[in-house]
């Protein structure tokens, strides 16, 4: 979630490549120790101008060296043990992510490996997981990945370079849109051995392809043999992870258990890592019940997502008396977008005009001063808190970029060459007539009138209608002034809480007006853009979420998805986030650059935070002696 407000329903990438991205969900939610950093090595060339390395990154090098003894950020004399009870939001009705239907449990990353994994302070750098090394070609249009004699499944089989294949095939086949995007570079995969696995890639030259086959986990082929791949299920899948899973309550609570003789235990990149022995995440849907579990003691740890509870609902006398410990961390992570999406297959948002109206009418700076606390920042790009977003009038090189398209103007707003994007900012009155004032004149020249107090088609009569669709409670009581402002300006306007699995159902088949979210986009950006914004993927069932159609936008991608250096990319993303914005297809709301956690007093983590990751579960412990005394 972006924030208090943002609902993202299994929105992120599922675990068999997330990996590549964040460390499956659960190593990249990693502390990091007091430590030196220093800079991996060149890579190491061959005769034949094949390069092979045990670390990568997409660009420049990664962060730690050969030779790591255990990442700066986890305790190798960790002491391993112990249960502990978190939660989660919605419900979860399969363990299987590839096929549309029903929504998986998040935590589920915690079960799989990959060919290679990431570290909790950096972006981009990629270590050797289960392939203890990767190489390449000069051109880079293909990789091999040598993969370990050690690694294995839970059952004691060895991972094998077929089940890979089979991974892909069955993302190419059968993926949700968005897994399927992710991987259009990586055009093939080939057994060359047991332990010997090659891809082969569209483009050259560039090193995402490589990146992205590295996060991926495998299938393996002797379980699936004989099942249903697409079929929605709730049997554990075999994998290879630190954690399995030891049972499951369908849509109220899943158990995961370390396993005691994981592979990978003693691998630097995995030692001190993964240290407590049960992990039960229970379901709620009812925030307040939720809160209520956690000051009971049913939970032990607690990301607070509402500004309001934060600021009025923590006086607690735990927390004087230190049993419960709260914490304000910084969040360098990089955000997506967070805000309500138009469904551009409606006739009514089909004018840019009516767009930027609607987004005019959003008064975050009253939202700000009566329900945040004044706790968030607004959004004002598609990739904030990062080096991706556009940030004031476009640069030099930005419109070279943007130039080639000038003459596209009904896809290129002209602004977008020249202005800075900043969303209109109200007196924080909840009041402010000149912004009401500004979105009436834009709704009449799209041919909407005021009449009667209501505002209605000059040529029809019929008046606007708009229904917020959201699946997170908080975001509805937070966006009832939003409602407010709508209703006064004369449009029939409503908010709908609908469970998460039917506001998936409901996204998947662009069955909504503005739906409440947020787009999680996964650093360095690259082919996933093209299942949130691409063309070909607006007409896919779970595609492309907007219906968004922009030639512009597509070239814009391609860009990015060829981007060769960092800079190149950067400009490519900027000058994308300029289309996006200009184009109007959301309303950006807000985001905070820090995590609020809150936690019973039993927990031991290196005194040094990650500059990712908030640190809980992957690095953090069950402290003996605090949680005695906890207990007394």
């Amino acid at each position: 979630m972006t924030s208090d407000s943002h609902l993202t329903p299994r929105c992120a990438a599922p675990a068999m490549f997330v990996t590549a991205l964040s460390a499956l969900l659960f190593a990249a939610a990693t502390a990091m120790s007091a430590a030196v950093f220093t800079v991996a090595p060149a890579a190491k060339l061959h005769a034949d101008g094949i390069t092979k390395k045990w670390a990568i990154a997409e660009f420049g090098e990664p962060l730690y060296a050969a030779g790591l003894e255990h990442f700066p950020y986890a305790n190798p004399d960790a002491p391993k043990g112990g249960k502990i009870v978190v939660s989660d939001f919605g419900s979860f009705d399969t363990l299987n992510f590839y096929v549309q239907k029903g929504d998986w449990p998040s935590s589920i990353g915690v079960v799989y490996d990959s060919l290679m994994t990431s570290s909790a302070d950096e972006i981009d750098g990629l270590y050797g997981l289960i392939a203890e090394s990767v190489e390449y070609p000069a051109d880079k249009s293909w990789a091999i990945f040598n993969l370990r004699d050690e690694a294995v499944y839970h059952d004691g089989a060895p991972i094998v370079a077929a089940d890979f294949v089979h991974a892909l095939d069955t993302v190419k086949r059968h993926g949700r849109v968005f897994i399927q995007s992710t991987y259009e570079q990586v055009t093939g995969a080939e057994a060359l051995s047991d332990k010997r696995l090659k891809f082969t890639f569209a483009t050259t030259d560039s090193m995402k392809p490589i990146t992205t086959a590295a996060g991926m986990s495998p299938l393996p082929v002797h379980y699936w043999k004989g099942k249903d791949v697409t079929a929605s299920t709730l049997e554990p899948p075999l994998s290879s992870g630190p954690y399995r899973i030891a049972d499951i309550d369908p849509g109220r609570s899943i158990t995961y258990q370390r396993v005691e003789d994981y592979w990978a235990r003693d691998l630097p990149i995995k030692r001190g890592l993964n240290n407590i022995d049960e992990i039960r995440y229970e379901y709620y849907r009812d925030l307040t019940v939720e809160f209520e579990a956690f000051k009971a003691g049913e939970l032990d740890f607690r990301t607070e997502n509402s500004a309001k509870r934060w600021a009025t609902e923590y006086d607690l006398p735990e927390i004087a008396a230190g049993a419960i410990q709260k914490h304000t961390v910084p969040n360098r992570s990089p955000r997506g977008m967070g805000g309500y999406f138009f469904n551009l297959k409606r006739d009514k948002f089909q004018d840019i005009r009516v767009r930027e109206a609607l987004m005019i009418l959003y008064d975050f700076e009253a939202i700000q001063r009566t329900l945040l606390y004044g706790q968030y920042k607004r959004i004002a790009s598609y990739f904030p808190n990062s080096d991706y977003g556009a940030r004031g009038e476009p640069d030099a090189a930005e419109k070279t970029v943007l130039s080639a398209f000038a003459g596209q103007t009904e896809y290129l707003p002209a602004a977008a060459l020249s202005d800075a994007f900043a969303p209109p900012v109200t007196d924080g009155s909840g009041r402010d007539r000149r912004q009401r004032r500004r979105a009436l004149g834009l709704f009449k020249a799209a041919g909407w009138e005021l009449q009667d107090r209501k505002l209605v088609s000059a040529a029809t009569g019929a008046q606007f209608q708009l229904e917020l669709m959201t699946g997170y409670p908080e975001s509805q009581r937070l966006a009832l002034p939003y409602i407010e402002a709508l209703k006064k300006t004369g449009i029939d306007a409503s908010i709908r809480l609908v469970d998460p699995s039917q506001w998936r159902v409901r996204i998947n088949d662009y069955d909504f007006d503005l739906w409440v979210g947020g787009l999680n986009f996964f650093p360095p950006p690259g082919a996933e853009l093209r299942g949130f914004f691409g063309s070909a993927s607006a007409d896919l069932r779970g595609g492309n979420y907007s219906g968004i159609k922009n030639p512009v936008v597509d070239a814009l991608i391609e860009q990015i998805v060829d981007a060769k250096q960092s800079q190149t990319l950067q400009t490519a993303t900027r000058a994308l986030d300029r289309v996006l914005l200009w184009n109007h297809y959301a309303i950006p709301t807000y985001y905070k650059d820090e995590a609020w956690i809150a936690y019973w007093n039993r927990f031991g983590h290196p005194v040094r935070r990650p500059v990712y990751s908030v640190g809980f579960p992957g690095a953090w412990w069950i402290d003996a002696d605090k949680d005695a005394r906890l207990e007394r």
